[in-house]
């Protein structure tokens, strides 16, 4: 097995790892409220990745963590994960994961944008038919439309902000490091969150086993993510990130009975089919 080979199968183990996250976050949403939900979350993943990080000789304590980029990697954080969590809360985990696929082609069109990478018209016609896969998905002005559906679309324009920031950040911040953080800014979004919503609970058994479960997978596949991205040619491995919404596709119909629609499905198509031509595309140029 090559380094390619070995990469993708990185990448795929970790799609699977963060759509089982996302199964485990939506069913203890049922009991446990979103602000609570990212404390806990927040606080478990920052610990786990400051293992992680001290296990490789990452330094946690650095002077760049008070830079320009990181600050808006923190905010662009914050509203990722804020408005993606709120969104698996309250809509169908099938709709959320076709949407969040969306993010790799705008992080191409915020980099040709603002950090002046040529782009030509073939991918910023792929990136166009993206964005109107999303609007099949989210229908607006049908009697399929869902206000809430909005929100994942706030949090895909999240976490596309944050990996913008994150490419503008000093490479002496390890991705092991930036996840400490990433994780540790959480915590007092959730305490506000919660401070305004109120309604903290004792998780029960179910809820308390799926935040404790839905961490841990979310830090082994982050980690599978790394060891993908520095294994064989990113842009090679880099297209595998679209199993996600296979796998997400298939935990919302066995877990929690989901019946995606036409639309549904054909807006995930467009988007994922756009998505793989922009990522290939952009390698031919290079």
């Amino acid at each position: 097995m090559n380094d390619n080979q070995r990469g993708g199968l990185f990448m795929i183990a970790a799609m699977a790892g963060f759509a089982i996250e996302d199964m485990f976050l939506k069913t203890a949403a049922q009991q446990v409220p979103v602000g609570q939900i990212l404390m806990i979350f927040g606080t478990g993943g920052a610990i786990g990745f400051a293992i992680l990080a001290k296990r490789q000789g990452a330094r946690l304590l650095n002077s760049e963590i008070l830079s320009r980029a990181i600050l808006m990697r923190a905010m662009f954080e914050v509203m990722g994960r804020l408005f993606f969590t709120l969104a698996l809360a309250l809509t169908p985990l099938s709709s959320v994961s076709a949407i969040l696929q969306a993010t790799p082609l705008v992080v191409v069109a915020g980099a040709a944008l603002f950090f002046g990478e040529k782009v030509g018209w073939r991918r910023w016609s792929a990136i166009t038919a993206g964005f109107v896969g999303v609007l099949v998905v989210l229908r607006p002005g049908m009697d399929g439309f869902t206000p809430l559906s909005v929100l994942a679309v706030l949090g895909m324009l999240g976490f596309a902000g944050r990996d913008l920031a994150t490419r503008a950040a000093a490479k002496t911040l390890s991705n092991l490091t930036l996840g400490v953080y990433g994780f540790a800014v959480l915590v007092p979004t959730g305490a506000a969150l919660l401070a305004w919503t109120g309604g903290a609970v004792v998780p029960d058994a179910r809820s308390g086993f799926a935040l404790a479960a839905g961490t841990l997978v979310g830090i082994a596949a982050y980690f599978a993510l790394t060891v993908a991205m520095r294994t064989g040619e990113v842009s090679l491995v880099t297209p595998f990130r679209y199993t996600r919404l296979l796998f997400a596709l298939i935990l919302s119909v066995l877990v929690f009975a989901e019946r995606p629609d036409a639309a549904t499905l054909l807006g995930s198509a467009i988007i994922v089919g756009s998505g793989i031509y922009t990522l290939l595309r952009g390698r031919k140029a290079r």
